[in-house]
């Protein structure tokens, strides 16, 4: 099989199952359908799924059990309001699809080259701010990022991906309050992101480490559930400045396909002031108590650079 039937097999196989996801989520009673008492499966029956989309139900049969067939733009709208999706989820339903004027996949560029000038400009803002991949790898980053998240900017280069090191990190010395929370919306944006990288060999092993080492992961994976970078309240644990809340803004880097800036800027006073000591140089090497026992090998590398 050529690498492109490769690819259109595994987009094929990922359609299916993200529309068998999205129908078992949606119940009779959400489309004024009796509940009925013979249902082995939650979420409507793929019959009635194609009588309320107006399709056949042979064809919808097929589509969902990923075979080759083609779905225009007016059939495939009309599945995707059927299974009331919203609007990053039909896009996502559109790319799996490979229709016409879906976004094209952008370049896996965790290795590329970032203009310099985009250091420049991590290192002028006095906030924790970053630039991430598509697939979270941290390709840069100022002090203050590095103040909050030691273990993911003191990792090695080639283990510098945000939702891998927050999965698997202890809780304890994470610096996230809401570690779970976070890193299921993490999920979602992957998912996303995914749709376009559909048959990438790098993709696709990325993802089964992470289904190997986090069955929280592989939980979120399966939900097939989609969602796009936008702003957050996210609240971070410092062991010297105390709790940190802040807003997540992304930013495109446009030299670098795919890639984002992220800036964590305070959302209140407290907060200001703590980013402020950060910014200016306090408390930077402070770690939590447990450093040492979980960072044993970071502790001597550190020890043999003095």
């Amino acid at each position: 099989m050529t690498e492109s039937a490769t690819a259109t097999a595994a987009r094929r196989t990922e359609l299916a199952a993200f529309l068998r996801a999205r129908r078992e989520r949606i119940s009779p009673e959400d489309v004024g359908l009796p509940p009925g008492t013979r249902r082995r499966t939650a979420g409507l029956r793929r019959e009635e799924l194609a009588q309320l989309a107006g399709v056949g139900v042979t064809w919808y049969t097929w589509l969902e059990q990923g075979r080759p067939i083609n779905a225009s733009v007016q059939v495939l709208d009309a599945v995707a309001t059927t299974l009331r999706l919203d609007q990053v989820e039909r896009a996502h339903l559109f790319r799996l699809a490979d229709l016409p004027g879906a976004a094209a996949a952008a370049a896996d560029c965790g290795d590329c080259a970032l203009p310099p000038e985009v250091q420049q400009i991590l290192d002028a803002v006095k906030y924790p701010a970053c630039v991430l991949t598509e697939r979270f790898d941290l390709i840069a980053w100022n002090e203050v990022y590095a103040a909050l998240f030691p273990s993911i900017t003191g990792a090695p280069a080639g283990e510098r991906n945000t939702l891998l090191v927050n999965l698997t990190s202890p809780a304890c010395c994470s610096p996230l309050q809401d570690k779970g929370i976070h890193c299921l919306g993490l999920v979602g944006q992957l998912r996303a992101a995914y749709g376009r990288h559909v048959g990438d060999p790098a993709w696709a092993h990325f993802i089964r480490r992470l289904e190997a080492v986090s069955p929280a992961f592989a939980e979120a994976w399966a939900s097939h559930d989609v969602a796009q970078p936008t702003s957050h309240t996210k609240h971070f644990r410092h062991p010297a400045v105390g709790h940190i809340t802040t807003t997540s803004t992304s930013f495109a880097v446009t030299a670098v396909p795919g890639a984002r800036l992220v800036v964590y800027t305070p959302a209140d006073e407290p907060s200001a002031t703590a980013l402020t000591r950060l910014a200016e140089g306090a408390d930077r090497d402070a770690r939590f108590p447990c450093w040492n026992t979980h960072h044993p090998e970071r502790v001597r590398l550190a020890a043999a650079a003095l």
